[in-house]
């Protein structure tokens, strides 16, 4: 609910603030006194597009705030939660400022918010409908959003949605992959022969077979220079070896290791030395007197080698490289090759295409279950609006079936006649601009009506379009009764409807160094005042002031036997 505006430096105000009831708040004035900038204030705060013009002239920059009761408003909690912000009380606070060079900043609770978050946050707050919501109904979509909402269709609304969107997803799955499937035929075949071709090299090691490769190929001079090394190291011929000149050594440093300590710790070292050396000379030997090499292992390994350097060629890239690439094209493979088939998607376009009829048609079937209902009301609320003749009726024709869409299968008309006798027609090409006005307030007020707990203050910009006399009375006190239920505010020119309001703001402009606009709550005496210039115009007589005051105390005695009445209804 909307508690005031604050409005600072915004067209014709310069600073202003002005209280709202929870109920019905009517505004008026003379044309031109600026009573659109209680709405366009009301706009900027629910995020609506910022425009330089609207700051006044000679200022810098323009502020409006808005201060909303929120307490036990489900829907702006979850928003909050939704956006990771904190409400810690019961007020919410928006704040909008606008600069002369049309830049705009905002906050919410004292944090800077962007439009979309002001946006999407002023829908839930804020309902506004323009001086030109008749032509909104014109629109097919705008009666069957409506006719859903009354009907209280929005689970199948959304399941018939999402159906129809999970059936448009997989169907453009099955479009693409049958586009591609040659190419995915191509590309399996390719990876296939990639993997084919580099096959016999993934269970080895390649680094062990080129070691294993140089050493088995040169084995035969491996082994002589390996009895050469063993002969230099030891031998049985006179000629000197290793063994025998290190024996010479061991023997004078063992003749004086009495007299000398370090010709005793040397003779220790070349002790081991010589233990060493005989090791290393039985493994030369050992190994120039080994087994030729095995020439099947060897035309295998070069196999292999021969393997490796072909690929290498072939694709570019070192072996190593092309081994470790082995896994990722492995991979996808498999996934190419676990991709469902043509025959696959389609069976899976079906089921989806088939969940989307079943949700669709269990939608079409309670729109057209709920539409005579709907239009009994429709016709009973029009019947005090000057329209005592009027009927109204949906009709229903199926679509062809390539445009089916997320709304469901039908395309849905709401016909109208306010005639006796003339037939039921589209409502663009019967009803009259002051007809449409009274069908698109009457349609909204039901709408507002059926708004759950957390409902939105609704605003009506014009409510008098096309209507005056004793229809202007009736849809005031169809507002005021509204208004017991839901937060209201209108702009209006006619007085019946003025009459009706639990709050009259009026809006006048003062003219002294620079024109400007004055806002004022106003009841007693000159509410009376107002009400007559509606009325009357220039000329007020005390006639004129009569019938207004008449008009007060009518809507007061309808309040009384209203108070009088709930109680035993309550009883009964």
């Amino acid at each position: 609910m909307l508690i005031s505006l604050t409005l600072e430096n915004l067209a014709l105000i310069e600073a202003k603030e002005i209280g709202f009831d929870g109920r019905f708040n009517v505004i008026t004035g003379e044309t031109g006194a600026g009573k659109s900038l209680i709405l366009d204030a009301l706009s900027l705060c629910a995020g609506e597009r910022a425009d330089s013009g609207m700051v006044r002239h000679g200022c810098d920059e323009a502020t409006v705030f808005g201060e909303f009761d929120v307490a036990d408003n489900a829907e702006v909690a979850a928003w909050f939660d939704e956006h990771d912000r904190a409400l810690d009380e019961d007020t919410l606070l928006i704040r909008r400022k606008i600069s002369s060079q049309g830049r705009s900043k905002s906050w919410i609770n004292g944090v800077p918010a962007s439009i979309s978050e002001l946006k999407s946050l002023g829908a839930i707050l804020v309902n506004i409908h323009s001086q030109h919501a008749g032509l909104e109904l014109l629109k097919p979509q705008f009666v069957i959003d409506w006719l859903d909402r009354i009907a209280a269709l929005d689970v199948q609304k959304q399941q018939a949605k999402q159906a129809f969107l999970a059936y448009q997803a997989i169907k453009k799955q099955a479009d693409e992959a049958r586009s591609q499937s040659a190419q995915r035929a191509d590309r399996m075949a390719l990876l296939s022969a990639k993997l084919g071709d580099i096959e016999p090299l993934l269970s080895v090691n390649f680094e062990e077979i080129e070691a294993e490769y140089d050493e088995l190929s040169d084995l035969e001079n491996l082994m002589r220079e390996a009895m050469e090394a063993a002969s230099v190291l030891d031998n049985d011929d006179d000629a000197p070896s290793v063994v025998s000149l290190l024996g010479r050594a061991m023997r004078i440093c063992d003749n004086h290791a009495s007299a000398s300590k370090t010709f005793g710790e040397c003779s220790q070292l070349l002790a081991l030395a010589q233990e060493q050396i005989h090791d290393a000379a039985a493994k030369l030997s050992d190994f120039a007197e080994r087994e030729l090499p095995d020439e099947a292992r060897l035309d295998e390994l070069n196999t292999l080698l021969s393997l490796a350097h072909r690929l290498s060629g072939k694709y570019h890239t070192p072996i190593t490289d092309l081994i470790a690439d082995a896994a990722s094209w492995q991979e996808e493979l498999d996934m190419l090759d676990a991709l469902p088939d043509n025959d696959t998607m389609d069976a899976k376009v079906d089921e989806a295409y088939a969940a989307y009829l079943a949700a669709a048609g269990a939608l079409d079937e309670a729109r057209v279950a709920a539409a005579p209902d709907i239009c009994e009301r429709l016709e009973a609320r029009l019947l005090p609006l000057a329209l005592p003749n009027a009927r109204c009726e949906f009709a229903f024709n199926k679509k062809p079936s390539d445009q089916y869409n997320a709304h469901g299968t039908y395309d849905i008309a709401l016909l109208f006649s306010a005639n006796v006798g003339m037939p039921l027609q589209p409502l663009h090409k019967v009803a009259s601009g002051g007809e449409l006005s009274r069908m698109a307030l009457v349609m909204q007020v039901m709408a507002a009506g059926d708004g759950g707990a957390s409902r939105p203050t609704l605003v009506f910009d014009e409510v008098d379009v096309g209507i005056s006399g004793g229809t202007a009375q009736v849809v005031g006190e169809l507002l005021r009764t509204l208004g017991k239920h839901q937060q209201l505010l209108a702009i209006t020119h006619q007085a019946q409807v003025a009459a009706a309001a639990h709050r009259h703001i009026l809006v006048q402009k003062e003219h002294g160094q620079q024109t400007t606009s004055d806002m004022q709550v106003i009841s007693g005496e000159a509410q009376i005042d107002e009400l007559a210039r509606m009325s009357g115009g220039v000329n007020i007589t005390a006639a004129t002031r009569a019938h207004v005051q008449s008009l007060l105390d009518d809507i007061r005695h309808a309040d009384e036997l209203t108070a009088n009445t709930e109680p035993l209804a309550r009883q009964s």
